[in-house]
Formats: C-alpha cells, structure tokens, sequence
C-alpha cells in the first residue's frame, strides 16, 4: 500500500515491523523478515533515507520507526507536489505540440486516431482511469483489442466513486462470463441496461471525452478518440437514447443478474390521459375530462415513464411522439 509514496515491498514490511515493535537490532528485524542480515541492513538504511527509520541514539545498535503521522505525511506532501508539476509540465508540453503542429488547439484536438490493438486498449483504459464523474458505455459483442476480464481500471474508478452507466446489447449477455461480469458489475453499483440493439461500441468519460472503433477489416484495430465537440454531443445524444429505451439489469433473488422484461404498452386509457396532458391540460383537468380520479391519471402517467425509461414529463412527451403514441386514436368511451 507505500509503493505510492516509493517504497517496495520489503521495504514497507521492514517499516510495519519496525511500527510493530518499536525498535529492533538487524538480526531481530532479518529474522522477523526472513532476510539475510546485509539486505535487512540495506533496507534500513533506504528506510532512513526516507525518513521513516533512524539509529536509537539511547541504544546503540537498534533501529526505531519514525511516527507515521508525521514521516508519511511528508512523503504524501511531496508526492502531491511531484505530481503538481508533473501535471504542469504535461500542460506545457501539450502547448508545445499544439503550437509546432501549426494548427488553432481546437481543431487540432478535436479527433485523435489511435491505431493498434496495445494503443485501443491503453487508450480505453486511460479514459477510465482519468474519470472523474461518470463513464458510460456502448458494448455489443466482444470488445477487438479491450478484454473485460484484463480491464482493472473500472473496478479502480467505480471504487472510488465514478458513476458508470452502461448499455449491452441483448446478445451479449450470450456470451461466456458476461453474466458473471454484469453481476459483479451491479455489485459495484454500476447501472446497466439491456438493448436489443447497439449500434456501436463507445466509452464517454466525464461527458468529455469519447472513444468509438474504427472497422478493422482491412487491418488493426483502430479507434477515434473524439473530444468537445458537435461530433461529442451527438454520441452523448446517442448514448442517452439508447439508455432511455434499454431494459434495466438487476440483481435476482439468487445474486445472478438479469434483464427485466418490458412492461406492457399504452391501453387506451393511457392514450387518451396522454393526448389530453400533451394537450395542455393539468392531471386534475384530465381526470375530471375522463371521469377518473386524480391518482388514477398519476399513477398511469408514472407507469407509462416506467414504460418509455424516462425520467420526466418533458422526455416522456418526445418519447410518446417518437413512438407514435400521440397520433393513435384512442377508442371512443
């Protein structure tokens, strides 16, 4: 858990020993380590470049851990500032290259082409790795240069605290280990929804940052890395159109993730609380229109999101004129 801050692993069990005991001589910390005595002196000696171990001045020939309150706070502080820096220098190098290309930093930044299966897969895992907020997702069949089961980096980003929101197309949930995948995924709180067809692979990190494959038949794998852009915002529009007519996937009874099956559609009745609200009117105007009571029309309207996936009045109104839902003549009563 120190390598962050430089240490390896017999390190950091030299400086929990030393923690744990207090102070030890070298033949008392080799033992407890299992190391010969030179490199148990070695790793002491690195210990106290660290700061994190020192000579007892009382007892000659014993080591002491330095408190880790105070030694490992100094260390993350620097570690902190080296990444500072670090990020600067990027930001500065990133300039230098805008500027030899020649080219306005928008227009420049706007596509990257990333070809090669190691470049796909290290570019998607940099995209999840680098969320901050949210990452959604497009899958259809099995991924060209990105296996599921080599990809750590959305555990990492799920568990600290990234929101993923993910669209599989239906057939995918054919193929080995998805369903255990997809388990282990609603386990981490991730939200995933079922389409029965996904037109295209995408990843969008943070709403600004998208990556969708190029067709490889004529060769490697190849993908677009699209930034803030018109381009961005339609795949955003596209995501979110499929997520609003997939199916969500839970967890069953038995901890096996499965699809939840569609509701039914409109009756009349829906349609004509429907084609009377996109009309205008209150739910109290409809229902007294109808002879229904008010809870009634609530209850069908709240059903009928459910039904279109939408999360308001406004979406549920596209929804239902996409789908032809406002121009279907309801029976008369």
């Amino acid at each position: 858990m120190l390598g962050a801050i430089g240490l390896d692993d017999v390190q950091e069990s030299a400086y929990r020993a030393l923690v744990a005991l207090g102070a030890a001589d070298v033949p008392e910390l080799a033992r407890r380590l299992t190391l010969p005595e030179p490199e148990a002196v070695r790793t002491l000696r690195r210990l106290e470049q660290h700061g994190l171990a020192a000579q007892s001045s009382a007892r000659p020939g014993r080591w002491v851990a330095a408190p880790p309150s105070v030694a490992l706070g100094a260390l993350l502080i620097q570690q902190r500032h080296e990444l500072e820096r670090a990020e600067l220098a990027a930001a500065l190098l990133a300039e230098e290259y805008r500027a030899e290309a020649g080219e306005p930093a928008d227009v420049h930044d706007l596509v990257e082409v990333v070809t090669g299966a190691g470049a796909v897969a290290h570019r998607f895992l940099q995209l999840q790795l680098g969320a901050e907020q949210e990452v959604c997702a497009l899958v259809t069949r099995e991924p060209l240069a990105v296996r599921s089961q080599d990809n750590t980096a959305e555990e990492k980003a799920a568990g600290r605290g990234v929101r993923f929101r993910v669209v599989l197309e239906r057939s995918r949930l054919l193929a080995p280990g998805t369903v255990t995948e997809a388990t282990e995924a609603l386990r981490r709180n991730e939200e995933l929804r079922v389409a029965d067809v996904v037109p295209t692979k995408l990843v969008i990190a943070d709403g600004a940052t998208a990556m969708v494959p190029m067709s490889a038949e004529a060769g490697e794998p190849a993908a677009l890395v699209v930034h803030a852009s018109g381009l961005l915002e339609s795949l955003t529009g596209l995501f979110e159109s499929l997520w609003r007519q997939a199916l969500p996937l839970r967890l069953a009874a038995g901890g096996a993730a499965v699809a939840e099956q569609r509701p039914d559609g409109p009756d009349a009745v829906d349609l004509q609380i429907l084609g009377l609200l996109l009309a205008g009117l209150t739910d109290a105007s409809a229902a007294k229109q109808l002879d229904l009571g008010l809870r009634t029309v609530q209850r069908r309207v709240k059903r009928l999101m459910e039904i279109a996936g939408v999360h308001t009045r406004l979406q549920l109104g596209w929804y239902a004129h996409e789908r032809g839902w406002s121009a279907e003549r309801p029976p008369d009563r």
